[in-house]
């Protein structure tokens, strides 16, 4: 404001204090008046008159507030006219600057011209308007400007260096987690309850996995916690269906995940409000333009998809500054391809859920089904030796219980039914409120729905557990297992896709889904786990006859324990560093042909059929997983790299492809090249057979163990792996 304008507010001021005073008085008057009162509480209640000296102090209180901020306000005014003279003098410094390094400047400066109004943030960081203001805005808050000379550059820059690392130690009481988690909600109050519940596992696996590290040092990480699906912003249709048969999933998968991180002794803040997200991030008021106004306090952020559209809303161009600590709980997998919004766009990827230009290992699923993502998990409860013999002495052959508590699961299921009546008493947990729904026959018995431990008890008891082909991946046939029981699952033929399921259409991947559960057909398999052609009548009662004769033991994966999600958590939290900087461009001749390596990093196998790393390489560079663990391998025509692994026992691992993407390993593969481009694609490197030309990856985010064409055959990197854990190379811990 103008001298003159600011000498008005202060008359203002002035005239409103006289105004109160005056009030005041009268007050005061009338408090001393007994008909007043009286005629007063004859009209309104006792409760709502409140005494006049109450509301003198009150009104007091305000008039001190007012004259302090006219004192105030009169000292800004009276530095802004001795400044005035020197102010006057600069504005011919703040013209905007023509430097090369700062290419994007002169746009930035008229963009702002016309739209600074369009968000208060921009007011809130000092825009007022002038080419100054703007310039200061966009140099000190954003960086497209050079810094303005005049200016004093220490009060611009971040705070001194970060505090030190305080080590983290394992805890053992889970008190203060479960205030963390809050509550309110249905869903907190379900994810409370398991934390609860496996309270006393997580003890044993932060003991067992101390002594496995031998006191090595952990940093404590700065973790926040932002679970996007249950904020009223995205909708939160879980906390309703908690108690209605809903999907319970991924709830149990954020429950161990924040033990898992509790335990660890990493400093966590959990929010489940976009309001409590922009406070902890620092976000400015306005609509989600500017950038934070704290440098981002926290380490580490887990979040979903949904909470990764709100932070993109809300950071502004920190979002993309900071995007590399985020890691993302995301059940079904994120592809390359998908993920690079460019690419995604061109060749028909572009889904509602990718183009987050992440590196894919920043996606974390409920199971290892996609190796260009990292594999969270969660934990599947382990039975003690009492519980194991109860169980073996207390099953029925002939009992079955029903996957799938919505009604609707049900439909079109008669069939299967009949069949399995035959030979069995069912069993079903679908939720009604009073009337039996119609979609469940008369023979099942339906217990409605259960609470965790009951449903527990029912799986102790049942001979098998069958699935009739929905909901996809989900934990409920682990914890059958788990407990003792069979699962009989439907082989989908051809398998279920975003190319032909309406379930998955739009999901960001290809992933083809040979059975309900894919990962328990490959990863367990018989005794405990059945795949059949249910639409093949006498394999699928075939197949129920020799459950019923066939004996199994409880049994759970080690990386569905709370020891094996731990070990993967504590790796990915000591390891993965994706604010590191992404690998360099390949550098590329004029000709388009790559540049060769030297010396070699890699030696021919003796039977001449894949790669492994040299020993004798002149330096070993500092990667995780360890290239140790490392083999090249040529997958077959119209092959993912990640098929090719599993054939050789061994997992795709993308963090290599930088390795052997260089026109020496085809050489050393005895592959002759006639040409060796360098393009875009998330098959490449590969090499295209008929005509010997090989190809080269340009874009290191692209690097893919999915995806294939008859016309490539692929240059894939494996790695071995830790018994029961493949998410984890044999010394990766």
């Amino acid at each position: 404001m103008g001298a003159l304008e600011s000498r008005g507010v202060l008359r203002k001021m002035s005239d409103m204090l006289e105004m109160m005073v005056k009030r005041m008085d009268v007050l005061a008057r009338l408090e001393n008046s007994t008909d007043f009162r009286k005629g007063e509480e004859a009209r309104f209640p006792p409760d709502r008159f409140q005494p006049a000296a109450g509301l003198m102090e009150r009104i007091q209180a305000i008039a001190q507030n007012v004259s302090d901020i006219a004192v105030k306000v009169d000292q800004i005014l009276r530095n802004s006219l001795m400044n005035g003279k020197v102010i006057e003098g600069r504005r011919d410094q703040c013209e905007v600057p023509r430097d090369p390094k700062y290419p994007d400047c002169s746009g930035k400066v008229e963009w702002m011209r016309a739209r600074w109004t369009s968000d208060p943030c921009y007011a809130f960081f000092g825009v007022d308007g002038t080419e100054c203001s703007f310039l200061i805005y966009l140099s000190e808050v954003e960086w497209f400007c050079p810094p303005l000379p005049w200016r004093n550059q220490t009060a611009a820059m971040p705070s001194s260096k970060p505090p030190p690392r305080v080590q983290a130690a394992f805890r053992s009481n889970l008190s203060y987690l479960l205030e963390l988690i809050g509550s309110g909600k249905e869903s907190l109050i379900f994810m409370k309850k398991r934390v609860r519940h496996l309270a006393s596992q997580w003890l044993l696996a932060t003991q067992s996995l101390a002594q496995k590290l031998k006191g090595r040092r952990r940093d404590q990480k700065q973790i926040l916690i932002h679970i996007g699906f249950l904020t009223e912003e995205s909708g939160d249709v879980f906390s309703p269906r908690v108690l209605k048969g809903g999907p319970l999933g991924e709830m149990v998968q954020w429950a161990d995940i924040l033990a898992a991180l509790f335990v660890l002794g990493h400093s966590l803040k959990v929010t489940v409000s976009l309001k409590e997200l922009q406070s902890n991030l620092g976000v400015p008021p306005g609509r989600g333009n500017c950038p934070l106004t704290v440098p981002l306090p926290f380490d580490l952020i887990y979040t979903d998809y949904h909470g990764l559209q709100q932070m993109k809303q809300h950071m502004g161009l920190s979002f993309k500054k900071y995007r590399c600590r985020v890691r993302v709980i995301d059940t079904f997998g994120t592809e390359p391809a998908y993920n690079l919004e460019e690419y995604a766009t061109l060749h028909g990827y572009r889904t509602n859920w990718g183009y987050w230009n992440l590196n894919p290992k920043q996606f974390m699923t409920m199971f290892p089904h996609t190796p260009d993502n990292s594999f969270m998990g969660f934990v599947s409860e382990e039975l003690n030796e009492t519980e194991r013999q109860f169980i073996k002495s207390n099953k029925a052959s002939n009992m079955a219980v029903v996957y799938g508590k919505e009604a609707s699961i049900w439909k079109g299921k008669e069939k299967f039914l009949a069949i399995l009546n035959k030979y069995m008493e069912i069993h079903g947990t679908v939720y009604y409120e009073t009337q039996r729904p119609p979609e469940v026959p008369a023979f099942v018995k339906n217990h409605g729905l259960l609470p965790q431990h009951e449903f527990q008890q029912l799986l102790r008891k049942a001979k098998l557990f069958i699935g009739f082909g929905f909901p996809y991946e989900g934990p409920a046939p682990l914890e059958a297992i788990a407990n003792g029981c069979v699962f009989l699952q439907s082989r989908f033929n051809p398998p279920h896709s975003s190319l032909n399921h309406e379930f998955f259409r739009g999901k960001p991947t290809s992933r083809e889904v040979s059975s309900q559960h894919p990962y328990v057909e490959d990863f367990i398999g018989k005794p405990h786990v059945w795949t059949v052609d249910y639409n093949n009548s006498e394999e699928f009662e075939a197949a129920i006859k020799t459950i019923m004769r066939t004996k199994v033991d409880p049994y759970v994966p080690y990386e569905y324990t709370c020891e094996g999600m731990l070990e993967r958590i504590h790796a990915y939290i000591q390891h993965q560093d994706f604010c590191a900087g992404a690998s360099p461009p390949l550098p590329v001749k004029p000709n388009g042909h790559a540049m060769p390596s030297s010396p070699s990093l890699f030696t021919l196998s003796p039977n001449a059929t894949h790669l492994v790393w040299s020993y004798n390489a002149s330096s070993t560079p500092h990667v995780w997983p360890p290239v140790s663990s490392m083999q090249v391998w040529v997958s077959e025509a119209g092959q993912a790299c990640t098929e090719t692994c599993q054939e050789h026992r061994l997992v795709c691992e993308p963090t290599f492809f930088e390795f052997l993407n260089k026109k020496d390993v085809f050489l050393q593969l005895r592959i002759a090249c006639d040409s060796a481009e360098s393009e875009m694609s998330h098959l490449y490197p590969a090499l295209a057979e008929n005509v010997q030309e090989c190809y080269l990856q340009k874009e290191p985010l692209l690097y893919s163990c999915a995806g294939y064409s008859t016309k490539y055959r692929r240059l894939c990197p494996c790695r071995d792996y830790r018994k029961g854990q493949v998410a984890l190379c044999r010394d990766c811990l």
